[in-house]
Formats: structure tokens, C-alpha cells, sequence
């Protein structure tokens, strides 16, 4: 049975990738701070739905899938640090609008957010290793949810740029090229990558603008990481450059991005491949 939502694939896979990596890379996430997360989020979401008078933004969907990207990237002492994180980064939806688009990615809002406001949290960005199946499973799976979010296009220039510029540079300094896959070949980047970036309700509407936003992201973690050595760079990029998005969209004007128009277009070409199968066995 199909799921209906997208984001209901996306809940399904991040759970997956959460339930992987506690099983597979001995992470030291408590079970409790993963329901803090989750209920702090859900219960956040509501509240403001109903103070705001937002009754778009009641459906739940978004804030379980806050919940699990905390969960997955977010590290903590205290579970009150993972309750700061979930609240701010729900609350960022309601605060940071223009035009009633938020433009920070709630996930990436509620990280930066304990790492400045709180002393116990951190985020590891080798936590994954670098077994090339974590690889293939996120880009499978985050390949399904573009191709019918209609995002590949943020994802492709955000690698194929840090690609680059990792390229050149390991070229200048004559490193082996072992060391430039060890530099990519990393299970955090690739959900960044897959599933952060490509938020199609907080990145530009046009394609031009995405490009744009995602190979200046691209620049300024290679900078931060390589020149400032801060491991989580990505993370503090697309923080800073996430207002960008408004200056993107002034420039480039499309349309917005609905998850019910992306739901009714899968749904569509679902029928239209079903029918074209049906029509093929037929004659």
C-alpha cells in the first residue's frame, strides 16, 4: 500500500535511519531524549497552530520530522537541551516568515540553537563512518523523496560544487585521492545533502534561485571547514545563508511550493504509469 503524504516516507525513513544507527554504530543516544524530542516537537506544533490561528501549519507531519532530524544529528547531556532545541526549532516556523514561508529549516534552526544556548550539546558529524552501503542506503532513499518533491536540483549542486572545491584543493596540495573520498564519503553530509537542504518549504521557490542558494552553501562550508576547521560547517552554513532565500525569491519569482500539489502530481503520474502498464499487457 502506497503512503498518501510524502512526508510520510520521509518519517518512515528517518526512523529507519535512526533505528540503523543505534543498531549498527553504538551511538550514545538515550531512548528518553529521542521521546522528549518527539513529544516536545509535536506538542509545540500544536500549541502554536492554535495560538497563531495557523491551522495549515496544525498538521503534525513537519514536527515529527523535526523531531527525528534532531534525533538523528543532535547530541545532548540533559534532556531539557533537547526540549530547548525541539521548541526553538518549531517556533522558528511561526517566527521567521515573509510572505507566510518560513525561511530557516527548523531542524538546522533548532541545532545551531542549543549549540549557542546551551552548554552540553554537540553534534558529531562522523558518526556514520564511512561504509559506502550508508551511502547508497541514504541516496536511495533521499533520491525516492526528490524525485517527487521535484529537488534534485539543490542537492546535485550542492555536492557537485563541495565536490569540486575539495577536488582542487586536493589537487594543490598533491594529497592522494584516498583522502578526498574520506572527505566526502560521510553518512552526515549525505543526509544533509538528501534530506536538509532540499526542505521545499524553507529553500527558493525557482530552480535558478535553489542553485544559486545551495552552491553558495556549498562555498561557505568548504571555507569553514577547511580554513576555520569547524567539523559541523555545514550546519552553521546553511544557518547563515538561510535569509538569502528572501532575496532569492524577490529575484527569481515562481510559485511556492505545496505539498498537497506534490501529492496530487505523484498521484497523477502514478495513474498515468499504472495505465500506460495496463494498456501495454493489454495489446
Amino acid at each position: 500500500m502506497l503512503l498518501k503524504d510524502i512526508r510520510d516516507y520521509q518519517i518512515l525513513f528517518l526512523g529507519l535511519f535512526l533505528v540503523l544507527g543505534i543498531g549498527t554504530r553504538d551511538w550514545t543516544l538515550r531512548p528518553e531524549l529521542i521521546g522528549v524530542a518527539i513529544a516536545t516537537s509535536l506538542a509545540t506544533q500544536w500549541i502554536l497552530s492554535l495560538v497563531t490561528g495557523k491551522e495549515q501549519m496544525a498538521n503534525l507531519r513537519s514536527a515529527l520530522i523535526t523531531s527525528l532530524g534532531l534525533s538523528l544529528l543532535l547530541r545532548a547531556d540533559c534532556w531539557t537541551t533537547m526540549a530547548i532545541a525541539a521548541v526553538i526549532a518549531i517556533a522558528s516556523k511561526f517566527i521567521f516568515q515573509v510572505g507566510d514561508k518560513h525561511f530557516f529549516n527548523p531542524t538546522n534552526f533548532g541545532i545551531i540553537s542549543a549549540l549557542i544556548l546551551t552548554p552540553d550539546a554537540w553534534v558529531s558529524p562522523g558518526q556514520w563512518g564511512e561504509e559506502w552501503w550508508y551511502g547508497l542506503l541514504f541516496a536511495g532513499t533521499g533520491g525516492m523523496i526528490l524525485q517527487r518533491v521535484g529537488r534534485w536540483d539543490t542537492t546535485a549542486a550542492f555536492l557537485g560544487s563541495y565536490s569540486l572545491l575539495e577536488a582542487i584543493r586536493n589537487l594543490w596540495l598533491g594529497w592522494t585521492w584516498d583522502v578526498y573520498w574520506h572527505r566526502l564519503m560521510s553518512g552526515s553530509l549525505l543526509l544533509f545533502a538528501l534530506f536538509m537542504i532540499t526542505d521545499p518549504r524553507s529553500i527558493p521557490n525557482s530552480r535558478i534561485g535553489r542553485v544559486v542558494w545551495a552552491i553558495c552553501i556549498a562555498g561557505l562550508t568548504f571555507i569553514l571547514r577547511n580554513y576555520f576547521f569547524i567539523s559541523t560547517a555545514v550546519f552553521w552554513a546553511l544557518f547563515a545563508l538561510a535569509p538569502l532565500t528572501i532575496l532569492l525569491d524577490v529575484l527569481w519569482l515562481a510559485p511556492r511550493f505545496s505539498w498537497q500539489e506534490a501529492d496530487e502530481e505523484a498521484g497523477t503520474e502514478l495513474l498515468a504509469s499504472c495505465t500506460d502498464a495496463i494498456h501495454r499487457v493489454s495489446n
